[in-house]
């Protein structure tokens, strides 16, 4: 049984192994915590695409500090990658799951965390820790999680192996200082040994400490919480942008004026919600009080307008080509961004997927720019996707930027030269400079 005296003997460089489940966006700063404080790691994923690129030195281009500390760890010795679950978790003394929980429409997914589960359990030995870290339900790692393990491995949850959950905290392009430096980590225990282990085990990579909450489910409830407090600020943030548009009132400077407030904090107006976080947490919460008969209505009523946001943002382009006597069937759109918010290479549940069917159901053309993602599989195959701004852009009757990339906002009327005259544009983002575009009919979000 682990004590507080071999902990932080446990992840040194001659200890024991952990194990981490999933080496993605949650996993790989994860990974890379631990062997940076000098711990051995066996990193576990069923793409063997990431595989290759982490046995390369080519993953995690948008992670500062990953690659590196991963090649490095390969050769020293300390870092080893396999697909094969049940190996790692008998070769291993903690194991780390951060594999995603999602949705499939209104459904949240569990297959991917009951897999990992099983393959831990049936390597799972006395003493060892399991710690989970995907965002989910609460409840979810009691009562779908624990009867997992218990049953493939025939062990007791608490009297022989123990239980932790840690929610993850990060922001993609920042995940390992998140892990390391700026939030503390949030720890909760099946019983008050997992409880304190799990404290001591995140203390040695999170200098901010830990908060120690009373129940898994309570620890569940506040990382959910998290992503239903933005998701709710940035809806009423797209409302009051909407309000001021037909008001005549630019929300950019009201939200600046206000926020010097210490009690406002008006969030950012956009055309829509995207990642697996901030559209995704609150479903959860939906769906759980669905099944206790409760109606949440400003989290319902929250989703449902940051999801009709590219719409609306669609439909204001097709009102600016209308203006100039520019009929969408058969005119060539531009859209600037493929990733779900600035900086990231991650395209999931990205708005711009609705922005181009939407542009599509016009009658319109689509060409996407990205200068992060150069390829995608849910694009429609018409579609051209290219880091090329030239190629996109040319002869293109209106451009619409989607993503709020930081090298859209170096944009100007030169940039954009290939586009048709007059020169059209939509910042659904408000990252351009109206100075650069005194010759441009520009439309920005939130002001008119």
């Amino acid at each position: 049984m682990l004590s507080s005296k071999n902990i932080q003997y446990l992840v040194s460089s001659h200890a024991k192994i952990l194990s981490v489940y999933g080496m993605g966006n949650v996993g790989g700063p994860i990974i890379a915590a631990w062997l940076r404080v000098g711990a051995k790691v066996v990193g576990v994923d069923i793409s063997k695409k990431l595989l290759s690129e982490i046995l390369a030195g080519t993953s995690h281009k948008k992670e500062p500090f990953l690659s590196e500390t991963f090649t490095t760890s390969l050769k020293n010795g300390n870092f080893s990658v396999t697909s094969d679950g049940m190996k790692a978790s008998e070769l291993s003394d903690i194991k780390i799951v951060a594999i995603p929980v999602d949705l499939d429409s209104k459904k949240i997914r569990l297959g991917a965390l009951k897999s990992v589960s099983k393959n831990i359990g049936q390597g799972l030995k006395k003493g060892d820790v399991v710690i989970i870290c995907p965002s989910m339900p609460p409840g979810t790692c009691e009562k779908i999680v624990l009867p997992i393990l218990e049953k493939h491995s025939k062990l007791k949850g608490e009297r022989d192996f123990f239980l932790i959950y840690n929610p993850e905290r990060i922001y993609e392009g920042r995940a390992l200082q998140d892990i390391e430096e700026n939030y503390p980590a949030v720890v909760a225990g099946l019983g008050e040994e997992s409880r304190r282990i799990g404290e001591e085990l995140l203390k040695v990579i999170s200098k901010k400490g830990v908060i120690s909450m009373s129940s898994i489910a309570n620890a569940e409830a506040e990382k959910i919480f998290e992503g239903v407090y933005r998701d709710v600020n940035i809806a009423l943030a797209n409302e009051l942008a909407d309000f001021c548009e037909k008001m005549g009132v630019n929300y950019w400077e009201a939200r600046k004026a206000a926020n010097s407030q210490p009690f406002c904090h008006l969030h950012y107006p956009g055309t829509g919600v995207g990642g697996l976080c901030i559209p995704v947490y609150p479903k959860f919460v939906i769906e759980s009080a669905t099944k206790i008969g409760k109606h949440l209505r400003i989290t319902e009523f929250a989703r449902k307008l940051n999801d009709s946001m590219p719409i609306k943002c669609v439909n204001d382009s097709i009102t600016l080509l209308s203006k100039h006597k520019i009929k969408p069937s058969g005119v060539k759109i531009a859209v600037l961004g493929l990733g779900f918010r600035g900086e990231v290479e991650d395209s999931r549940l990205s708005p711009t997927y609705v922005v181009v069917r939407e542009f599509l159901k016009k009658g319109c053309r689509v060409a996407v720019h990205d200068p992060y993602i150069l390829e995608d599989d849910l694009l429609p195959s018409s579609i051209q996707l290219s880091s090329d701004l030239d190629s996109v852009v040319n002869n293109a009757s209106l451009v619409f930027i989607s993503s709020d990339h930081k090298p859209y906002s170096k944009l100007d009327e030169e940039s954009l030269a290939k586009a048709k005259k007059p020169l059209l544009v939509f910042d659904g983002r408000n990252i351009l400079n109206r100075e650069n575009f005194k010759n441009a009919s520009l439309l920005t979000i939130g002001m008119r």
